[in-house]
């Protein structure tokens, strides 16, 4: 064999050991920036929620709801890995009873299997509507992220055999931690149909970075400020 394309190949070799190495790095550097802006975060987060998490119990309770105010469900994060998911109540107790019945008349049943969702849900309380329109709601999972079952910033953690029922990409979406907000939750939320929303969740795992991550906690303060796309 000729030594020259010997030694040309050995250089190819090199050099792409060399860039794999980088990017090694850039993404070890990344990951450290961004769990630690995660625990930073999460921790004056939720100082924070103490006064927002009476404000809710006592205004319950006045409604006569002596119930927990805070709903916790089984969701999928990375790898495929179960973990329990933390928020504030904002529908009624018996909201998966209230659910269930609902799915039984065509026309829940047929929104519910498009968009794993309601655009008017009646199981909704006056305070959860003002939790989910301010986006309050998240605050709990700010556990999740100091537990590392859940960063600031990615995909929304799905609940187990959705990403199924719209024949979503596992290897995609559950590459990475799921987030408190993300793409999707900062660029449509519930104005984008679910193909839509799939599809802005794997544009920020095939594009993730610190710049990407940035614009995205601007976006989403922007998008609840002016409450785009919140239902």
């Amino acid at each position: 064999m000729n030594h020259d394309v010997i030694d040309a190949t050995y250089i190819d070799i090199v050099s792409s050991d060399i860039e794999s190495t980088k990017e090694n790095r850039k993404l070890i550097f990344y990951h450290v920036i961004k769990r630690i802006f995660d625990v930073i975060c999460a921790s004056l987060g939720i100082l924070f929620m103490a006064p927002i998490t009476l404000l809710v119990k006592i205004t319950y309770m006045l409604s006569g709801d002596f119930k927990s105010i805070f709903f916790v469900q089984k969701r999928i994060g990375k790898n495929g890995k179960e973990f329990s998911l933390y928020k504030y109540r904002t529908m009624v107790p018996d909201a998966e009873k209230v659910l269930q019945k609902m799915l039984k008349q065509k026309k829940y049943k047929d929104e519910w299997d498009k968009n794993q969702k309601f655009d008017k849900d009646p199981r909704i309380t006056k305070m959860g509507n003002l939790l989910r329109k301010t986006s309050l709601d998240e605050l709990p999972q700010l556990y999740n992220v100091l537990y590392n079952d859940m960063s600031m910033i990615g995909p929304r953690p799905l609940v187990k055999g959705e990403l199924d029922s719209h024949n979503g990409n596992h290897e995609i979406y559950e590459s990475v931690k799921p987030g408190i907000t993300g793409w999707w939750a900062s660029h449509g939320r519930s104005a984008v149909d679910y193909h839509d929303r799939l599809e802005l969740e794997y544009f920020y795992v095939k594009n993730r970075g610190l710049i990407l991550d940035i614009r995205c906690i601007i976006d989403t303060i922007k998008a609840i400020i002016l409450k785009n796309g919140a239902k």
